[in-house]
């Protein structure tokens, strides 16, 4: 049983709508970076987490940890963003209902942002303080 008005799909790969699914993901993309400043701003945090990671040497694991931080918090900013657009379009006016739901969403951002701060701090700390130590 399908959506109303959908017929059932071939299971065969449909190279056309392949393609047009990755466009339209990375429109998505673009779309989201040209409104979203934190999206910016957590991309830059991202992008010294890794450069770090080089330089302090941190482990594979630690580094498949902070990958997948990356990943969850810019995938929480998209959410995010995707969410505001919804209740833009559904409540255009101002309502508290709409402030409610677009400030959850954030906070859900935030928190995830803190949480992989934490994880960042247990995991950069330690071999920041043996670099310095070193110089010393």
């Amino acid at each position: 049983m399908g959506l109303p008005g959908k017929s059932k799909k071939n299971n065969k790969l449909d190279k056309k709508r392949l393609i047009h699914s990755f466009q339209y993901a990375f429109s998505g993309i673009v779309e989201a970076y040209k409104a979203e400043q934190n999206l910016k701003i957590h991309t830059v945090i991202a992008i010294f987490v890794i450069l770090f990671g080089f330089v302090f040497h941190i482990s594979y694991y630690e580094f498949l940890i902070c990958l997948v931080l990356i990943g969850l918090v810019l995938m929480a900013e998209f959410f995010n963003t995707a969410l505001e657009y919804v209740v833009d379009f559904i409540s255009p006016e101002i309502h508290p209902l709409a402030k409610a739901i677009k400030d959850t969403a954030s906070a859900g951002v935030l928190m995830m942002a803190i949480i992989s701060f934490i994880v960042g701090i247990v995991i950069f700390l330690p071999k920041m303080i043996e670099v310095i130590g070193g110089i010393l």
